[in-house]
């Protein structure tokens, strides 16, 4: 079994890719920072610093490897 956390920046679907290109960018330059990194470090998180197509490739591998997960332990959401 191996499990991990992670977290991304996600855009509404549709957003023009400069704007998601720009967005990226930006976001890279800050955890790029020292204080940032230093933050993040404290709080023992490692920054991948991927690119929008490969957090997309990352999120559609994570959701069909946990898509499977679900469907052969028949676990159904309870409302």
């Amino acid at each position: 079994f191996v499990s991990g956390s992670w977290a991304g920046l996600l855009a509404p679907g549709g957003t023009p890719r400069p704007i998601v290109d720009r967005l990226s960018g930006e976001v890279a330059k800050i955890v790029r920072t020292p204080e940032v990194r230093t933050r993040l470090a404290e709080l023992g998180v490692d920054p991948s610093g991927n690119t929008p197509d490969e957090f997309r490739i990352f999120m559609e591998a994570e959701v069909a490897r946990w898509a499977k997960v679900i469907n052969q332990a028949k676990i159904r959401l309870e409302q």
